[in-house]
């Protein structure tokens, strides 16, 4: 059950880090979206393991999914000129 719950959120994130990084982007910045995504899915998946009170996994999951927002309002900020 964990297996799939990160799996649901880790194919999206390939996908949209994929196209990120072909927008050339900062490689500071590209870590540090990378870094917070995995910091969050592993804290995520040792609270829903271990079962942790409510907050924790809610916050991890939270925080795992602010760099996909970021790489995805980024696509479409590099990709809107084309339309």
């Amino acid at each position: 059950r964990a297996h799939r719950n990160d799996m649901e959120n880790i194919f999206p994130f390939l996908f949209l880090g994929a196209i990120y990084s072909l927008l050339d982007p900062s490689p500071a910045v590209a870590r540090i979206h990378f870094f917070i995504f995995c910091m969050g899915r592993i804290v995520h998946t040792v609270a829903y393991l271990l079962r942790l009170k409510a907050p924790t996994r809610s916050v991890a999951y939270g925080v795992a999914q602010l760099p996909c927002f970021s790489m995805a309002l980024q696509i479409l900020l590099a990709t809107t000129p084309y339309w």
